[in-house]
């Protein structure tokens, strides 16, 4: 036995609870790591309030996490990792626990934090699929909303390393860093589109939004087209016309490896704001859902 965080009900962070589990044994191909660092994800929230429950259906009680870093300590037959490697990866059966099991682990080099590591996973295949599936190429302007959050900047790094004009609504606190990034910030807000057209007077050909923050009609206008929009955040995108990309790993191709080493080389920047013991989990969901935090949060158990 080992402990993980589970919940058997819907609802706000308090229903997160420490609980002893089964460690997992790892199937064919698959390796199983100590924990040493879980990221939480947006996702995470929604599928423990519920909001996620038409595409997510729970099976009580449920780990939440997607990702995960840590040592690996028992390897199933045909696996691509010894015990003893140091990887990262998407975890199979969540990852908020001591023991969680990767069907497809990535190692993690020395110059990669354990706490970077767990949170590169699904942020930077987020943003890779999103750039890929948008189709947007060198000289042309992309539009980023959220460009502050951390899918959105990861996007804001690979599209300006692409040669891609880059356009970001933040917040105020994020302008700065928004900047640093290669991109152009623009408040959001009221009047956004507006500030949107005075910092790209060459026009915006395609737009990411990574906040959910409303602004899917006004990115179509300024587009033209809403095939050139595509949201991860906004469940009215139909609404729209807009694609809602919610891809799998699949679809992200092998861009965890690259997104690795760009991130031990120093090339891709994912701050992380906070690091919370394991059985803190509620604290983590509760500081997220305040909007308290200023980059990624882990947990380690």
């Amino acid at each position: 036995m080992s402990t993980a965080i589970t919940f058997s009900e819907y609802g706000s962070p308090e229903v997160l609870r420490l609980s002893e589990v089964a460690t997992p044994e790892p199937g064919p191909g698959q390796v199983r790591i100590r924990v040493r660092a879980a990221s939480v994800n947006p996702l995470d929230l929604k599928i423990r309030s519920g909001l996620m429950a038409g595409a997510f259906p729970a099976r009580f009680p449920v780990i939440p996490g997607l990702d995960a870093a840590g040592v690996v300590d028992a390897v199933g037959e045909g696996a691509d990792a010894a015990v003893g490697d140091e990887v990262l990866g998407a975890a199979v059966g969540g990852s908020y626990r001591e023991y969680a099991l990767l069907d497809r682990p990535v190692a993690k080099p020395e110059a990669l934090s354990w706490e970077v590591a767990a949170s590169l996973v699904t942020v930077g295949r987020t943003a890779f699929r999103v750039l890929r599936e948008l189709g947007v190429q060198a000289g042309q302007t992309l539009l980023v909303h959220g460009a502050g959050g951390s899918v959105g900047a990861i996007a804001v790094q690979l599209a300006v390393a692409s040669g891609i004009t880059v356009v970001g609504t933040v917040g105020e606190q994020d302008s700065e860093r928004v900047t640093a990034l290669g991109a152009t910030a623009v408040r959001y807000g009221d009047g956004w589109a507006e500030r949107v057209r005075a910092a790209a007077p060459q026009g915006v050909d395609f737009v990411f939004d990574a906040s959910g923050a409303g602004v899917l009609a006004d990115s179509v206008a300024l587009t033209g087209d809403s095939a050139h929009v595509i949201t991860i955040a906004d469940m009215s995108a139909a609404q729209h016309g807009v694609r809602f990309s919610a891809g799998t790993d699949d679809q992200a191709g092998d861009s965890l490896p690259e997104l690795v080493q760009l991130a031990a080389a120093g090339k891709l920047d994912l701050p992380v704001w906070r690091a919370y013991p394991l059985d803190q989990a509620a604290t983590a969901h509760a500081d997220i859902e305040a909007r308290r935090n200023q980059g990624k949060v882990v947990l380690v158990p």
